[in-house]
């Protein structure tokens, strides 16, 4: 079984900013006023605004290569787990089934009493309110200090992979910097697909840089390849 994890790095061809990188997000606004629950308490027009702007951008952007390769591999049955830290939708649109999002979804609301997650397409203000219970709405994303969603699922997906492969990470951000670590201890091997060579680039057995709608396309031909039996034209 593959387990696959992408990161904001999958997405940046399709016209989506990083975080970390030179004049990412994090160079425009300060993490703490937008993804903190105390930023969220202090102001939060300003972490609406922020979300709203995303949101409104995703709904312009299309899946590249990287993400219509992923959903070729599951299609022609190759076992696999998909796990991203991107909040966009990219990797469904792109046809891929059953995606885990570990750090929530843009476009999805999440309602503060009684945690509802519903669906939200269009701007998310103060004036908006849980159709469940009538309480406050917020972005449906992790904020820093926040769990992660669905880690036990992750943990088992990560027992079960013979291939790990991470996808356009920074290999900054735990928990999911360090599932390189616990696969290759589980005994998988472990890819690295890169623009370069992240931090944790020691504990990859190979590595494969450049875009991601070259580098990911052409490793998922070399996986179809070699389940057919055979050899991959020069």
């Amino acid at each position: 079984m593959i387990f696959v994890l992408t990161g904001a790095g999958v997405s940046v061809e399709s016209g989506l900013e990083t975080f970390r990188d030179p004049g990412g997000l994090w160079d425009k606004v300060s993490v703490m006023d937008v993804a903190s629950k105390a930023g969220f308490q202090r102001d939060p027009d300003l972490v609406y605004k922020f979300y709203n702007e995303r949101r409104r951008k995703l709904a312009e952007a299309k899946p590249n290569n990287a993400h219509l390769a992923l959903a070729q591999l599951a299609r022609k049955g190759i076992p696999m787990a998909l796990v991203t830290q991107n909040v966009d939708d990219l990797h469904e649109r792109a046809g891929s089934k059953k995606v885990i999002h570990m750090h929530g979804q843009l476009k999805r609301a999440l309602c503060q009493s009684c945690r509802k997650s519903i669906r939200w397409d269009k701007d998310l203000g103060p004036e908006d309110s849980c159709p469940a219970c009538g309480g406050r709405l917020r972005p449906d994303v992790v904020w820093f200090g926040e769990e992660p969603y669905r880690m036990k699922d992750i943990e088992r997906e990560l027992k079960r992979a013979d291939v790990f492969v991470s996808i356009g990470t920074s290999g900054t951000v735990y928990p999911a910097a360090a599932f390189v670590n616990m696969a290759k201890k589980l005994g998988a091997f472990t890819v690295e697909l890169n623009i370069q060579p992240s931090l944790t680039r020691s504990e990859f057995d190979d590595g494969f840089y450049g875009p991601a709608s070259r580098v990911v396309p052409e490793w998922v031909s070399s996986i179809l390849f070699k389940r057919n039996g055979t050899k991959k034209p020069k």
